[in-house]
């Protein structure tokens, strides 16, 4: 059951999602003086900026979006893509999100992720109207720290 019915109003207000309280939004865009549309880069850079701020949160995408990142923020210039890792679909009314995260060390993966939804939900929702219906994190390396890559130490050659 995805709505509930007051019964003082009869109105439908949105059923609670991962204890985030949720308002109305579809009053927030639409109006009699126009409406109001959000890019789906907007959307995108809000939950890459909110995911990040949680602790044990070491970046975001894949390797090879990180590799490209850290190549693009050597070039003078050029900054790191704050939609890196971030998949968004945004609709009228509603926005779903796709985060793959690169998680610390020795941080527990199910309280990381719960935290991570629950303020990109919270920051979006807050500063778009807009209504979260998921955010589905993909955990996709961990951080060891910074001489413990594989690919930073060197290959021995099997046959000399």
């Amino acid at each position: 059951m995805s709505s509930t019915t007051t019964e003082k109003t009869g109105t439908n207000t949105p059923a609670p999602v991962s204890g985030v309280a949720r308002r109305d939004s579809g009053t927030l865009l639409a109006s009699g003086d126009g409406q109001t549309k959000i890019a789906d880069v907007v959307v995108q850079k809000i939950a890459s900026l909110s995911a990040r701020e949680v602790p044990g949160v070491r970046s975001l995408g894949g390797g090879t979006a990180r590799t490209l990142g850290a190549l693009r923020g050597r070039i003078p210039g050029a900054g790191t893509s704050q939609g890196q890792g971030v998949t968004v679909e945004v609709g009228e009314r509603q926005v779903a999100v796709d985060l793959d995260v690169l998680v610390d060390y020795g941080v527990a993966i199910p309280d990381l992720a719960k935290s991570v939804r629950l303020n990109v939900i919270t920051s979006i929702e807050e500063m778009t109207g807009l209504e979260v219906v998921e955010v589905n994190i993909t955990v996709v390396d961990v951080y060891l720290g910074e001489g413990s890559s594989d690919s930073e130490q060197p290959q021995r050659a099997r046959v000399e």
